[in-house]
């Protein structure tokens, strides 16, 4: 599957909570907090669509990274279940990487769920460690794993 990437707006707000709403039943943020974190000027939030479809979003990222400041976080990033596994959740996550680096942070953090051992794998694999647990923080008594990257420099080559 090919997928285009673009800034998300406001105008993406009822396809994200779509996604949100399915994804993160109990968890889910509010349509009005979604719509503060895409009109933040220290977050970045990328959407995601095949092409053939592009009034249907597959996934979405942000992140927090005032510019100029060493450390940023991943807010959120959803992968729609049909859409997993052909790498997407790999490729939101190098671009706010980037964006990240771009913007001068030299550390990101994020949470994940304790459950959720895919996710926790693709930052294992990216080189997030685990740094802390909270313990109940999701609802249904779900623990955070606490993880940071010390954030690579940019790797360049021949084209």
């Amino acid at each position: 599957m090919t997928w285009q990437l673009r800034r998300a707006t406001d105008g993406d707000l009822v396809q994200i909570m779509v996604l949100e709403d399915a994804l993160f039943e109990h968890d889910a943020w509010s349509p009005a907090t979604m719509r503060a974190e895409l009109a933040d000027t220290n977050g970045y939030y990328l959407v995601a669509f095949r092409p053939e479809e592009p009034g249907r979003l597959d996934a979405y990222a942000g992140l927090r990274s005032p510019p100029g400041q060493p450390q940023a976080d991943i807010q959120t990033i959803a992968v729609a279940e049909h859409a997993r596994r052909n790498g997407l959740g790999r490729v939101l996550m190098l671009r706010m990487i980037e964006e990240a680096r771009d913007r001068g942070a030299t550390e990101l953090f994020l949470e994940v769920r304790a459950d959720n051992p895919g996710a926790q794998a693709l930052y294992d694999q990216l080189g997030f460690e685990r740094i802390a647990e909270r313990p109940n923080y999701y609802r249904g008594g779900i623990s955070a794993i606490i993880m940071r990257l010390t954030i690579p420099a940019p790797v360049t080559g021949l084209a």
